[in-house]
Formats: C-alpha cells, sequence, structure tokens
C-alpha cells in the first residue's frame, strides 16, 4: 500500500489529517484521524466540490468519524452519482472535506480540509493590513499557492467585533495612489473571526489570474466597515508589486 498523500485539517479544538491510500485495483482508501473528538461524538464526513472558501455540493459521501478514536476509513471508486473516481482522479480532485458535529448539526463544521488539485502547496506571501478609522484593528492578508495555481487569500484582522460584516477588495494601484478600480473582490471579512477566505482564480473582469501574477499585481487591499458604509476603511495595505 502506498503511503498516501495528507492533507491538514484544523478547527478550534479538533485538528487531524485525511490521508489517500492507493490500492492495488486503483480505487482509494480515505482515511480521516482527529484529535480531541469527543468519546461519545460521531461526525458525518464528505467530499464536496469546489474549495471550502467557495463551498460547495456533498460529491462523495465518508464514513462518520468515530469520536472515541478519531477515526473513519472509506473505500472510493465512484462519487455519489455513480461515476468512476481512480486514485489518481482523486489526487487531481476539486474538493474539500467537512467533518461535521452530527446528523443533526451539519451545519457546525468540526475539521475541514482542501484536497486534490486544491491543496496548498506550502509556498505563501503575507502582507500587512493597518489601521485607519480604528485603532484597534489591524493584521494581515496571506496569499497561499494552491497546486492548480490558484491562490487562496486569507485575510485575518485583530480588534473586529461580533455582528460585524466588512467587505474586502484587492485595488489597482497602491494606496498612495488610491482610490483605485477594484480588481478582485473578497470574502466579506467575519467581526466576530476576523477572518475571510477567498479562491482567487481570475480577476472580477474575467482575466485568469495565477498565484505568480497575484505576487506580482499593482494592488493594494481594502477592508470596509460595512456594506452601507465603503467610505469609511477599517484596514488597507499595498500587496504584490507595491511591496517592497
Amino acid at each position: 500500500m502506498a503511503p498516501g498523500d495528507s492533507y491538514p485539517s484544523t478547527g478550534p479544538t479538533i485538528k487531524g489529517t485525511a490521508t489517500i491510500h492507493k490500492r492495488v485495483s486503483g480505487a482509494s482508501l480515505l482515511e480521516i484521524e482527529l484529535e480531541g473528538t469527543p468519546e461519545d461524538g460521531e461526525h458525518p464526513a464528505h467530499i464536496h466540490a469546489n474549495t471550502a472558501a467557495e463551498t460547495g455540493a456533498v460529491v462523495i459521501s465518508l464514513s462518520s468519524v468515530n469520536g472515541e478514536n478519531g477515526k473513519s476509513w472509506t473505500h472510493i471508486e465512484a462519487d455519489n452519482e455513480g461515476n468512476t473516481i481512480t486514485y489518481e482522479d482523486l489526487l487531481e480532485y476539486n474538493g474539500y472535506i467537512n467533518v461535521h458535529l452530527s446528523s443533526s448539526e451539519l451545519s457546525v463544521i468540526v475539521a475541514q480540509g482542501d484536497i486534490g488539485q486544491n491543496e496548498l502547496t506550502g509556498n505563501k506571501k503575507s502582507y500587512d493590513l493597518v489601521s485607519v478609522a480604528n485603532a484597534e484593528i489591524s493584521g494581515t492578508a496571506t496569499f497561499s499557492e494552491r497546486v492548480n495555481k490558484q491562490t487562496l487569500v486569507t485575510i485575518e484582522l485583530a480588534g473586529t467585533t461580533v455582528g460585524g460584516i466588512h467587505p474586502a477588495h484587492i485595488h489597482m494601484g497602491s494606496v498612495a495612489d488610491a482610490p483605485g478600480d477594484i480588481l478582485v473582490s473578497l470574502s466579506n471579512v467575519i467581526g466576530a473571526t476576523g477572518i475571510s477566505h477567498t479562491n482567487v482564480a481570475k480577476l472580477d473582469a474575467g482575466e485568469t489570474l495565477d498565484y505568480e501574477a497575484l505576487l506580482a499585481i499593482d494592488g493594494y487591499i481594502n477592508v470596509h466597515l460595512g456594506a452601507d458604509q465603503l467610505g469609511t476603511l477599517i484596514a488597507q495595505g499595498n500587496v504584490g508589486a507595491n511591496v517592497e
């Protein structure tokens, strides 16, 4: 049996890995191993289409994770529609894994991770986002490369508050040149966590934008107070070619 490819998955108290093992038949054994699951827990798990940042429908149902040992094993040779899925197909799959709190609480995700072509390579670049209207709010924007050369853009701010929904965008030019047109719309930063995740594959205008192109972009990020308060910035920072 091949050692398999592992993908990290994290939650606030539960974390672990999903490992894809190749069978002689060309099918796969998908093994989930989590730490921190409650002994009496039973956690449904699925492979969904797209990236975790984009979300998507369930495409492959997995065996539930046993809370006592934090493990599940699923034989995979087809998706839920009956389409054949080989080991090689799964390594290139456009998907992510969700592990849920329980069958009656599917909206609560205890662990999550991108797989296949959406796996992160480990290459990343972080940029400072400084305070603007509120001195208590600042943070970073991190561009992380995927295997498929798309980018996960993660904004992490400290000082935001519960209830806040903060629109964010990459604009053309530098902070010194502002205002500039919006190049890439990003997911809203959620005040309760200060975090947003966006999968970036193209400009808003439709032009393909890979990781290397994003690192070279002539741009800056604005994070706004609210959808009806776009004129008030809570964080801002240069990215790409505008950072030394």
